[in-house]
């Protein structure tokens, strides 16, 4: 894909430096996860987020985590980078050891930082769609100053949670946007096959709630198709749907060969890699070199290894554990 500078001069540098850094983080990391999963260093079922770093890093740049909310389902590693959790504890978390963020009992599927405001990480299909319509309920009762970001997959838009909870959030009129990443396959059945309405945000209007769908190829419309509905969400307690059409560049699983698709339409999409797409349109403005470039890469490579060394170096959580974090504790 060509770069294009016409839209970019807009930004400030600093903003879409911390993008492509965030992008270029959570690549880096995803890369090195495969690679410990195929060595079996890493468990459990675990899905890459390579192709789809636009979505998260994007939409979470236009929220304040003081106040706001993140949640989301099960290909999460990315999300749990982009609110600000440390790739050590991830890490961790993925080998399943001690120092995780859930003491080594979630895994890839249920990263969780409620310091960060970040509730998940939910492996159940749609399930946490609920949550976050709940969560809004309880920001727009006290009155507060914050919005929800509620991310989840094509595939969640069939199930009748989806369809409930967008109902509530229209009828009261909440502080929430939704997110559907739209990676096009609901594991390995085309959305197309799956879905009566192709274009997934039409189906806001079904809830008395604006739609949109918008390119996840690009992180800079993401940002902008977010900031807008943020800022509806805020200041009006209108809730919103946004179909962000992007795409995965592994299988849904590490499980998942992903013959369904073909070389032909993998390589397409891997043209408009968003990473590639956002760096090629700063340096084409001037606003950055491939030395910067080559520099940001060893840094975030550097944060990976030092992330895969405090895994490695964790300890295995003791047996005892097991029986730890069950049931709420009583004062008495």
């Amino acid at each position: 894909m060509k770069a294009e500078t016409k839209d970019i001069a807009q930004y400030d540098k600093d903003l879409l430096s911390d993008l492509l850094r965030q992008m270029l983080l959570i690549r880096r990391f995803e890369e090195k996860t495969a690679q410990m999963y195929g060595l079996r260093k890493i468990g459990g079922f675990c899905h890459i987020y390579i192709g789809q770093e636009a979505v998260c890093s994007g939409a979470i740049a236009t929220v304040n985590l003081a106040k706001d909310y993140v949640i989301t389902a099960y290909r999460d590693h990315g999300h749990a980078l982009a609110v600000g959790m440390d790739p050590k504890i991830v890490m961790a978390e993925l080998y399943g050891k001690i120092t995780g963020c859930c003491r080594g009992k979630g895994g890839s599927m249920h990263l969780f930082d409620a310091a960060k405001h970040f509730y998940g990480g939910h492996g159940i299909v749609g399930s946490h769609i609920p949550l976050a319509t709940g969560m809004a309920v309880k920001i727009k009762y006290n009155n507060e100053d914050g919005v929800v970001l509620c991310f989840f997959g094509d595939g969640a838009i069939h199930q009748g949670a989806f369809h409930e909870a967008l109902n509530m959030a229209g009828l009261w009129k909440l502080p929430i946007v939704y997110i559907c990443e739209n990676n096009q396959y609901g594991m390995g059945t085309d959305f197309r096959r799956a879905s009566a309405v192709n274009e997934l945000s039409k189906l806001a209007a079904s809830y008395n709630m604006p739609g949109a769908r918008v390119d996840g190829m690009d992180v800079l419309a993401v940002y902008q198709s977010v900031t807008d509905a943020v800022k509806q969400a805020r200041e009006r307690s209108k809730p919103s749907l946004l179909e962000i059409r992007t795409y995965r560049y592994l299988g849904h699983s590490m499980s998942d060969p992903a013959a369904y698709r073909t070389k032909e339409e993998v390589a397409k999409y891997k043209s408009q890699d968003p990473i590639i797409i956002l760096r090629d349109m700063m340096a084409s403005a001037g606003m950055f070199t491939e030395d910067e470039y080559a520099v940001m890469d060893r840094d975030c490579k550097s944060i990976v290894a030092e992330a895969l060394d405090f895994a490695e170096q964790s300890q295995q959580p003791e047996i005892a554990t097991l029986y730890e974090d069950v049931l709420a504790e009583s004062e008495e």
